[in-house]
């Protein structure tokens, strides 16, 4: 009897992941109070950072939410962090979960037009290097003036559309909706094409929101307290930031058209043509069969969007209360009115939401260890051009293991405490100079994993993601191109920043 609770409990745990996950899982629950005890808090942190990126690399096997939840609880039980620790940095970041909430719910409500604007332009435009440097300079220039999770949301609930189409003509030929492995059976070439292609469109887009996040004071989270840290207004921050920001971008949209010609690091493939044809199809029935109440819907929602740009643009209010004003005025002027209907459009950021506390209570590890107080002292020590390029590299290495919002928040503050010091050797034009290269580096190399960019993250746990096979390393290795060519560019444009900086400023 007591056998069979056992193996109850033991199939009941983690679910249907495998049973070496479950395993592994385990032995990090047990080790890391041994760690604790044997080898101290600062490399055991180092250790649990680590862990919780393996949760993230096998998303597809487990959402990282119960095990890296796991992981976040003993960490704090063993004291680790506080519980006021997890608690200040969500807090911090509230704007950060209200945003998820709301807006990706509204951007929900928006479905109907987006696909019908992305489908016809997909239908319509054949190269695909040209569709995808579309969407990663579309990516960049939402972003510079909305925010990189809502650009992503509206990607995702793009390719998604894309898929479904696809998928109920499959589900037409007699297959269930859920029999995706026949599908994959009787139309393989279509069916992996068609998902590579999804797989290389939604990584340029959110490249793209890398490549304009960065660029403005509203781009990025960490952007606005950078700037209000320094008392820069947007134009200010767009000028000053414009001497490395705007040739990583040139060069990511250079990248996106070698890839794609070269077909390097699995970009380049095609639409399949059947699929555009059912594609076509759909965009064709559903322009013949719109009725007054569907065109008077895509108006609404047109307006709505319009509304989501202007007030987001001029910051009229936090993302998250305008992304629920996008919900009551979608919701009241097209007619969903069922709790049920209202309920779906929170299905897909909910998750992700709890997960995002759960990093946040490893980011409350770091910050009460003091697990990059080493790197920070030995960049404060440096100067001139090699202080500048060591802080770019700093904040890029550590942003693409940490939360980027996190690392900078700590360079700025130690900076500016360090300058307001006097004992630092910092001048005002060094100082300036320094904020910029925290800006550029916690946004730019970033991009080497989903743990850097919100985005990424988000774009890995959706239910997209699973669908199009889009995994932790094959998002990495469809990251590598652009982590690659923009670090670099990024580190010399900040070599000679303090030269071009002089010619404009």
């Amino acid at each position: 009897m007591i056998s069979t609770y056992i193996k109850g409990f033991a199939n009941n745990f983690l679910g249907h992941a495998p049973n070496y996950y479950k395993m592994t899982i385990l032995f990090f629950l047990i080790l890391n109070p041994l760690l604790l005890f044997v080898v101290g808090p600062f490399i055991t942190g180092w250790i649990l950072i680590l862990e919780f990126i393996f949760t993230l690399a096998m998303a597809l096997k487990c959402y990282p939410l119960p095990a890296g939840g796991l992981l976040a609880i003993e960490a704090v039980c063993i004291g680790m962090a506080s519980p006021k620790s997890v608690y200040d940095e969500a807090l911090h970041n509230f704007p950060v979960i209200l945003l998820l909430i709301f807006m990706v719910a509204g951007i929900y409500f928006m479905k109907d037009l987006l696909q019908y604007i992305f489908t016809k332009m997909i239908v319509k435009i054949r190269s695909k290097t040209t569709i995808s440097v579309l969407f990663c300079f579309m990516g960049a220039f939402l972003s510079a003036f909305l925010d990189a999770l809502t650009v992503t949301a509206v990607i995702i609930a793009v390719a998604y559309g894309f898929y479904n189409v696809y998928h109920r003509f499959e589900s037409s030929r007699k297959l269930s909706s859920h029999q995706d492995d026949l599908m994959e059976t009787q139309h393989p070439t279509n069916l992996e094409n068609f998902r590579g292609y999804l797989r290389n469109i939604v990584m340029h887009g959110a490249v793209g929101t890398a490549l304009g996040g960065v660029c403005t004071l509203v781009g990025e989270p960490q952007n606005l307290l950078i700037g209000h840290e320094m008392g820069w207004h947007f134009a200010e921050f767009f000028i000053r930031v414009a001497p490395i920001s705007m040739p990583v971008l040139f060069i990511g949209l250079a990248t996106t058209i070698i890839v794609e010609k070269m077909k390097w690091f699995s970009y380049g493939f095609a639409l399949p043509e059947e699929v555009r044809a059912v594609l076509l199809e759909e965009a064709e029935l559903i322009e013949k069969n719109l009725q007054v109440k569907d065109k008077a819907k895509l108006i609404i929602q047109s307006i709505t969007a319009l509304w989501l740009i202007i007030s987001l643009a001029f910051h009229l209010a936090e993302v998250g209360i305008i992304g629920l004003s996008i919900i009551i005025l979608l919701t009241s002027l097209n007619g969903v009115s069922e709790e049920h209907q209202i309920g779906h459009a929170f299905t897909e950021a909910l998750p992700f939401t709890a997960l995002l506390v759960v990093f946040f209570a490893i980011v409350a590890v770091i910050h009460d260890l003091h697990l990059f107080a080493p790197v920070i002292h030995f960049v404060l020590s440096l100067s001139g051009k090699i202080q500048l390029v060591a802080y770019y590299l700093a904040n890029g290495i550590l942003s693409a293991i940490s939360d980027n919002v996190f690392v900078a928040t700590v360079y700025i503050s130690e900076t500016k405490k360090a300058f307001l010091s006097g004992t630092s050797g910092l001048t005002a034009e060094q100082f300036n100079m320094l904020a910029v290269a925290i800006n550029t580096g916690t946004n730019i190399p970033s991009v080497a994993t989903p743990n850097g960019q919100a985005a990424f993250l988000f774009l890995l746990t959706s239910s997209l993601a699973p669908l199009i096979r889009l995994s932790y390393g094959k998002m990495v290795w469809l990251a590598l191109p652009y982590t690659i060519s923009m670090t670099l560019t990024g580190l010399i444009a900040t070599w000679f920043y303090p030269i071009v900086a002089s010619w404009i400023m």
